[in-house]
């Protein structure tokens, strides 16, 4: 999907906030027009899904244990709290900036809930609300100073990235740990759907599907707005019911070492596959999203054409930092404890997801989509270099050259479609 159908201007005011479809005809028409843009520079994930292709068969070549259902399960609940923090910097990496204090928003704001619920009382719906709400303020405060008093975005984010780490130490102290008392959010990855769970999830996941695309299809009817062939709907239905089968029959097997069986879709799955639902519809469906690519493509044009830039970066970085805070729940439930280390070191992993998965640095390209796969290549790295008993060093040598890898496809990719490299 090309960015310039995202900016240019829309035929009809019910059209202004549609997502745009490409080149529309057939599959040969689509399969063309991907070719197209391939070559003209834009491969998108193209590079993350044959790197996670190549990875997977290597890693099952070499160690006996990653393709089991056991890793399998490990894998998902061990990229989720990644996944999600790739996502939320998805909408300020569209924009052409970056938040470097993501990942220690989101551990103070885990920090702030486990206090108030541990030491003070306070009830952890209450804590926890009030943990996203730091989450919330943060975005906030990022955006006043970059949209409205014009610093960039890497000073204000590096700052706090170090203020933050202080205010962690201050709230739960040097050396303090606490454990995660609370069942429901130990269950978000510790706990698995009944097996029927899982069959139901698949289910819901084709009615939103084909809800989705045949509401978008009657839209762009009645705004005039050409519509691709409806065998591509029914193809994209196919994908996902077959994919989705073997995903769901895989999980649902036995993987329990013991007399009790250890069998379901684990229960983070559905939770992530809701938030990239929700931002995906954020960013291709809404007037916002549509305002953010135009922004990230180029911001001085989107102003001169009514576009509030300001307002709009300081809800990205909302979003961006509210989002952080999700992941943190998620690293802290799987881990059962919260330090005043933790979302100090997964930032960065999580711009390296973005970009591994083809989310331009230079704003204006990419999907949440893209930053999801982008952290299941950094997840299989992790996992399948774990497997094979090598020293973390290793990992970071290996994370470290393929996200240079992905930044100079991205760069190349630019100059190819006519970009600088200024």
């Amino acid at each position: 999907m090309s960015t310039t159908t995202r900016t240019e201007a829309a035929p009809d005011p019910l059209a202004s906030d549609m997502i745009g479809s490409g080149v529309e005809g057939g599959l040969g028409d689509q399969i063309r027009g991907w070719w197209q843009r391939v070559r003209g520079g834009d491969m998108g994930v193209l590079p993350a899904v044959g790197g996670l292709v190549v990875l997977g068969i290597l890693f099952a070549a070499l160690s006996p244990f990653f393709l089991t259902e056991r890793n399998f399960a490990n894998l998902l609940n061990q990229a989720a709290p990644l996944v999600v923090l790739g996502m939320a910097l998805v909408f300020v990496l569209l924009l052409g900036e970056i938040d470097l204090s993501a990942g220690v928003t989101g551990g103070v704001g885990m920090a702030l809930f486990v206090v108030l619920n541990a030491q003070f009382g306070v009830p952890w719906p209450l804590a926890l609300l009030i943990g996203f709400g730091f989450g919330f303020l943060t975005g906030a405060l990022i955006g006043f100073f970059v949209a409205r008093v014009g610093i960039p975005s890497f000073v204000v984010t590096l700052g706090l990235f170090l203020g933050f780490q202080g205010l962690a130490l201050v709230i739960i102290g040097p050396g303090g740990l606490f454990r995660l008392e609370v069942p429901e959010l130990i269950a978000l990855q510790n706990g698995r759907l009944p097996v029927w769970g899982g069959w139901a999830m698949l289910v819901i996941m084709l009615a939103i599907s084909a809800g989705t695309a045949f509401w978008d299809r009657a839209r762009r009817t009645k705004a005039g707005v050409p519509n691709r062939a409806i065998s591509l709907v029914f193809i994209k239905l196919a994908v996902i019911a077959v994919l989705g089968g073997a995903f769901v029959f895989v999980l649902n097997q036995d993987r329990g070492q013991s007399v009790n069986p250890v069998q379901g879709v684990p229960v983070i799955v559905p939770v992530v596959l809701l938030i990239l639902w929700i931002g995906t519809f954020v960013l291709d469906r809404t007037k916002f999203g549509r305002y953010i690519y135009a922004i990230g493509g180029n911001a001085e044009a989107a102003r001169r054409s009514g576009v509030k830039v300001r307002w709009v970066k300081w809800w990205a970085f909302v979003i961006c930092s509210s989002l952080a805070v999700a992941a943190a729940l998620f690293s802290v439930a799987r881990v059962g404890s919260v330090d005043a280390t933790v979302g100090r070191d997964i930032v960065l992993s999580g711009v390296a997801a973005a970009v591994v998965g083809g989310v331009s640095l230079f704003g204006g390209r990419g999907r949440l989509m893209h930053a999801a796969i982008g952290a299941l290549v950094i997840a299989v790295i992790s996992n399948g270099l774990a497997l094979l008993n090598l020293p973390a060093g290793i990992n970071l040598l290996v994370t470290g050259g393929v996200l240079i890898l992905a930044a100079t496809v991205d760069a190349l990719s630019r100059l190819r479609s006519g970009g600088s490299r200024t």
